[in-house]
């Protein structure tokens, strides 16, 4: 029995070092020497044949031997058993590890393909072509921003003025001055209708005041997937009490009175902001709340000011109430995104209720923080150190444009203009002033494209301000969100795989559709004329 294990571990050993495996197929052999390999190959099936003959011949052995020892039987099937898991290990391992066997295109565990990807870099891209396309395309939109941003500021300037003329100071919130954001007022607006983004800071009364609890907080218990998110503490001061340390007797506004802390006040009336703006049974700040009350006001405001206006205001999106479109008698549309915000203390961060683009899957007491004017600021920093006339917003428009052209035909998917920007700014971070210059358009955009794909392979995009070292300090980042670990802006779509899915898809299909519809939308000049028919 002993002899038979040892003929059986000599075949599996010569078969392991005459597997594939260890010696690839590899096409090296010249003409001369194919019939010598032919030859080689018949005798070395010949040796295998007779190998497996006497292995047969051995089982039967075995099989004998077994009836007459119980523990010689286990033995056998024991190694038999053993030489099966080699021989199946070893067909496994080849088709995972032969890289002749390669599949043309890989799958990964979210279900998409990588085949038919393209290579940014090789995309053709013709610099006289994107040049008339940004100058015929976009440069209208320049003159025209001037216009419709001094239209915006009047509005919303008499719109809250309105607004603050019917909020009773006593128990309701007090709104300050907005501030511009987006494309309208960062210069790369690229299709109509044109639209403005404008954040309205809003404070509470005295005595009350905010405190803050962010997710980076070493103390937080908010959850991974809310990162970049906070909550929002109403508290109130007594300022009739002597053991307050209130804001006019200290520095610190975070030490309260624990005598006077809302659920220790006996005074019903004295709840009513509570009652109004916070979630039930909580002292956190509720964005629905916050919501309503912003859309009952709004309509108020509106009521009061409408007869000045010869235009018609609709609400485009009942649960966001800044979500405001100006139509003209004339046909002309404006979109107008108010959104309301609470300043983090001293910095140029904000909480908000949602972005314009935003599903809404945060809870009820969970505001997003925004740092679009950081992002704003960083934009006219940069432009101080770049070359005249440089190409870094006309190729933010380029790949923007490219994406509301993909959408249009494809429909719209979860890659939005956020994403495209905050890799703009990777990369405008991230390369030398001088590879900014007007020339380099091509090539920038190129890389813009490129950093996006592998970016969505990947599956990360880092946020542009949180926990990014090459952020200029002059731009006054806490040291709290420098010191932060990044968000993954991409990690709240790929726990939804078939949305990242179709998102990863539209892109590719973007790539390969770039050069045909920059030159299909892009303006000809046939004997030095503007052909007009190709300007859309």
């Amino acid at each position: 029995m002993q002899g038979s294990i040892t003929r059986i571990c000599m075949i599996v050993a010569a078969a392991i070092l005459n597997h594939p495996l260890l010696f690839p197929k590899e096409n090296t052999t010249i003409p001369e020497e194919e019939d010598d390999a032919l030859t080689r190959m018949k005798e070395y099936e010949e040796r295998l044949q007779a190998a497996q003959e006497r292995l047969e011949q051995e089982i039967s052995k075995a099989d004998e031997e077994a009836t007459n020892s119980g523990l010689d039987y286990y033995g056998w099937y024991f190694w038999s058993t053993l030489s099966l898991v080699i021989f199946f290990t070893i067909e496994v391992c080849r088709h995972d590890l032969n890289p002749g066997e390669t599949p043309d295109h890989v799958e990964d565990e979210e279900g998409y393909t990588n085949s038919g990807s393209v290579n940014p870099k090789d995309l053709t891209l013709d610099k006289g072509v994107l040049r008339n396309l940004c100058e015929t395309n976009f440069q209208p939109f320049v003159h025209e921003s001037g216009r419709v941003q001094e239209f915006v500021e009047g509005f919303a300037d008499d719109l809250l003025e309105a607004l603050r003329s019917i909020c009773d100071r006593e128990v309701d919130m007090e709104l300050e001055d907005f501030i511009g954001v987006g494309s309208m007022f960062e210069s790369w607006r690229v299709c109509k209708p044109a639209t403005c983004d404008l954040i309205v800071p809003f404070a509470t009364p005295d005595p009350y005041h905010f405190q803050f609890e962010l997710w980076c907080d070493e103390s937080s218990d908010i959850p991974l997937d809310l990162q970049g998110c906070g909550r929002i503490k109403l508290v109130k001061i007594s300022e009739n009490c002597p053991d307050c340390l209130s804001g006019k007797t200290t520095d610190d506004e975070d030490m309260l009175c624990l005598l006077h802390n809302r659920n220790h006040n006996s005074k019903a009336d004295d709840h009513a902001l509570e009652e109004q703006l916070c979630s039930r049974n909580t002292d956190y700040l509720s964005k629905d709340q916050v919501m309503k009350w912003f859309q009952i006001s709004v309509t108020r405001a509106w009521g009061q000011i409408s007869h000045k206006y010869e235009f018609e205001l609709t609400f485009r999106n009942l649960d966001f109430p800044g979500a405001l479109k100006v139509r003209f008698r004339s046909g002309k549309v404006i979109v107008l995104n108010i959104t309301l915000a609470i300043q983090f203390k001293d910095s140029h961060a904000y909480f908000i209720s949602h972005f314009p683009s935003d599903s809404g899957n945060t809870t009820d007491i969970h505001w997003h923080l925004s740092f679009t004017v950081y992002e704003r600021n960083l934009l006219k920093h940069m432009a101080k150190i770049l070359p005249e006339s440089s190409c870094h917003l006309r190729c933010l428009q380029l790949v923007s444009f490219l994406h509301k052209k993909q959408s249009g035909l494809r429909g719209r998917s979860a890659l939005t203009n956020y994403h495209l920007k905050t890799a703009f700014l990777h990369l405008l971070l991230s390369k030398s002033p001088s590879a900014w210059r007007p020339q380099n358009l091509d090539q920038r955009l190129r890389d813009l494209l490129a950093f996006l794909q592998k970016s969505l392979q990947e599956k990360r995009l880092a946020h542009i301000i949180i926990g990014n070292p090459l952020v200029p300090l002059e731009l006054g980042v806490p040291a709290i969100f420098q010191d932060a670990e990044p968000i993954n802006l991409f990690r709240p779509l790929v726990l939804q795989r078939q949305v990242y899915a179709k998102m990863v898809e539209n892109f590719e299909e973007m790539l390969r559709n770039a050069p045909a519809l920059i030159q299909e939308y892009a303006p000809h000049y046939p004997n030095g004329r503007l052909n007009s028919t190709t300007v859309r």
